[in-house]
């Protein structure tokens, strides 16, 4: 009787584990059939706003500017700044707090590229928490922004998006006239033409910058050894000549990971002095190489910033059905027009009325393009901080004293004779000037003139009327 009751309590307790174990397998079998039509299901988009309409968000704005008269985009007080006129906007409207405004960091607040002083941009973007639930928010912002800053749109993005590090390629503009391309010993004027031949050359000389490099050189501050010295370059191209305000210009554009400071007005820079025929292509291995290399720095007027890349983050984010990918079709026109009334106009009157490239071609016979001492190279910097309107005199190294003292006697012995050379060589410079002066009798404008050999550059322009606009030398 025992060994019968304990079959059957035996028994009774293998028949509920195996009932558990079924049970267990049939609601593993159906939470996988679910979790399947789920994945299978198509999601639908979510609304922008959910929840609390005033809670902040992580959004991604769409801005272009000009950049005259700013100090560039990132935000440096005292100093007018990009930055600043967009958090005073977002301030106005009520979308950050006056604490995100004194502290932006606080917002996650983030530029996709920062553009440098007077540079603009066709479209840059932010990134930051805002409040996004403000009525007509595209029109009361620009209300309150210059009419040479405007914001376009805002896109909702993930709670850790960073346009900065998320940004995979960046496109920069350089407009440029093509008289800065014309070769030593050529008379140039505005009627000057580019030729297919020398815009060959540009390509080709632009081409090489294509691939990873050490552009050490071509920044201030980093030294080769560095690892964010070594930098990305996709394609650089030179597209083909237009005209306008009389003059022909070209635009340059290059595209890249990431740039420097600077790093693309002396890619321009150096590119402009292959050309002319102040040095040869070898100038960039040199500068690639890990000597400080002296490489000429062009002007920001012509520089802008077009577009962005996020392929990264659209390829992950963007098509989840939750969140937008980070592109702009639907504003290109806007931004074109933009681009069109605010930004090109400035860079074409600027060459026309102030003839900015035309000074800077003066100066790129005080290039060596060669690998530079550091007392070489402060002087020479020196030399062009006083250009740019410096005031004051600079305090002279201890080895600058010592060689004066030395030279001090040798200057008191050789002052008179110094003293009759200045003299004879001013009495034939006044010769010359006067021959010049009556052989360009007769002449309706002196052309630009550079001669390599004398390091001599002359200018003259015809101004709107024809008269002369513009003459130096150096």
């Amino acid at each position: 009787m025992i060994r019968t009751l304990k079959k059957l309590w035996n028994y009774s307790l293998k028949m509920s584990e195996v009932a558990t174990a079924v049970s267990m397998k049939r609601k593993a079998e159906e939470g996988s059939e679910s979790s399947k039509k789920v994945k299978n299901c198509k999601k639908e988009p979510v609304p922008q706003m959910q929840g609390n309409p005033n809670a902040k968000r992580k959004v991604v704005v769409l801005i272009a500017y000009n950049g005259k008269g700013y100090h560039g985009i990132q935000r440096n007080p005292p100093y007018p700044s990009i930055e600043e006129e967009i958090l005073k906007a977002l301030l106005s409207v009520n979308a950050i707090t006056q604490e995100h405004y004194d502290k932006p960091g606080v917002v996650h607040f983030q530029r996709a590229a920062r553009t440098d002083k007077h540079v603009s941009a066709a479209s840059n973007i932010l990134s930051l928490k805002m409040v996004t639930n403000v009525e007509n928010f595209t029109e009361k912002v620009n209300e309150a922004l210059p009419e040479q800053i405007r914001l376009f749109g805002f896109k909702r993005t993930t709670k850790g998006f960073d346009c900065k590090t998320q940004c995979t390629g960046r496109t920069y503009m350089y407009v440029l006239p093509t008289y800065a391309l014309a070769p030593l010993e050529m008379n140039v004027t505005d009627e000057y033409r580019v030729t297919e031949e020398v815009l060959t050359h540009v390509n080709a000389v632009l081409k090489l910058y294509a691939g990873t490099h050490n552009f050490h050189n071509f920044t201030s501050g980093i030294k080769p050894t560095e690892q964010k010295a070594k930098r990305y370059i996709i394609a650089f191209e030179c597209g083909q000549p237009y005209v306008r305000e009389g003059l022909e210009f070209v635009t340059c554009k290059v595209r890249g990971q990431s740039f420097m400071l600077h790093h693309i007005r002396k890619m321009i820079g150096l590119m402009i002095a292959i050309v002319k025929g102040y040095c040869k292509e070898d100038v960039l291995e040199l500068a690639w190489g890990p000597e400080k290399v002296d490489v000429p720095k062009a002007p920001g007027l012509g520089l802008l910033l077009n577009e962005l890349y996020f392929d990264g983050y659209n390829k992950k984010w963007g098509r989840d059905g939750l969140h937008e990918a980070i592109e702009w079709s639907e504003y290109e026109e806007e931004l074109e027009k933009f681009k069109e009334d605010y930004i090109l106009p400035e860079i074409y009157k600027g060459e026309k009325n102030d003839r900015v490239m035309w000074d800077w071609l003066k100066t790129l016979h005080m290039h060596t393009f060669d690998v530079e001492s550091k007392n070489k190279r402060r002087h020479r910097n020196e030399a062009f901080d006083c250009q740019d309107g410096c005031e004051g005199n600079t305090e002279r190294s201890k080895e600058d004293e010592d060689s004066n003292q030395n030279q001090g006697t040798m200057l008191a012995e050789n002052q008179s004779q110094s003293v009759e050379k200045s003299t004879e060589n001013q009495s034939e410079s006044v010769e010359k000037s006067t021959e010049d002066q009556k052989e360009s009798v007769g002449k309706n404008s002196e052309p630009f003139k550079e001669t390599k050999s004398q390091d001599v550059l002359t200018s003259s322009f015809g101004g709107e009327d024809g008269k002369e606009s513009d003459t130096g030398k150096i």
